[in-house]
């Protein structure tokens, strides 16, 4: 682990204000990450998804001495190069962070395929909780619902447009549209039982930075 002088812990870029709150939801949650206590930053970049696959070389190097380590996380979804896999783009991605002065692998980059919702669907109870669906007598259990809606067919565990999916049953549920449920849903929603790839590496590269 890297820390010297007045150095934060981490600086992370992230495409909007949903990814940053629910970042900060997560972040709150150091027991159940696995990692102590740390100090850090968070930008949101004015370029969204394509600024960070882009550009967070350029954005993040005049900051690469005031920081131990930095996280660059961004959608695959709208970020200009959907043509390439998850993997691949994060690692391309972390190339150009590494020639920038991020140097000994301080820095990593999540792609979240194919955007941040797709955490949104983790199996969790709390979700029906958190945006607004209710097991009333008259309604449909809300996996049924999602299926009915077209956004599941048959024994399907993933959730192929969940931006979609998630849109769809706020307007259902007249839940207001707002960063702030990312940050509860950061919050709330199972770290243990998430096996979301890109959800993983998070976790892993905090665990290996900050156990």
């Amino acid at each position: 682990m890297i820390n010297q002088g007045n150095k934060k812990d981490l600086l992370l870029l992230v495409a909007d204000k949903d990814m940053e709150m629910a970042i900060k939801g997560i972040l709150e949650r150091t027991e159940s990450l696995g990692i102590r206590k740390i100090t850090y930053d968070i930008f949101s970049h004015p370029r969204h998804d394509p600024g960070c696959c882009l550009n967070s070389y350029s954005f993040l190097r005049p900051f690469s001495g005031s920081y131990s380590y930095s996280l660059v996380i961004f959608d695959r979804a709208g970020c200009g190069k959907e043509n390439k896999l998850r993997d691949k783009l994060e690692e391309e991605v972390e190339k150009l962070l590494e020639i920038n002065g991020w140097f000994h692998e301080r820095a990593k980059v999540i792609v979240l395929d194919p955007e941040l919702e797709t955490w949104v669907w983790s199996g969790s109870p709390h979700v029906r909780d958190i945006i607004g669906w209710k097991n009333e007598p008259n309604r449909p259990k809300l996996r049924e619902w999602l299926s009915d809606q077209g956004f599941l067919e048959g024994d399907e565990l993933k959730i192929p447009r969940p931006k979609e999916a998630l849109e769809a049953v706020r307007r259902f549920t007249k839940k207001a549209k707002s960063p702030a449920l990312f940050y509860q849903l950061g919050q709330r929603v199972s770290l243990k039982n998430c096996n979301n790839p890109s959800f993983r590496k998070l976790k892993s590269s905090l665990q290996n930075w900050f156990s």
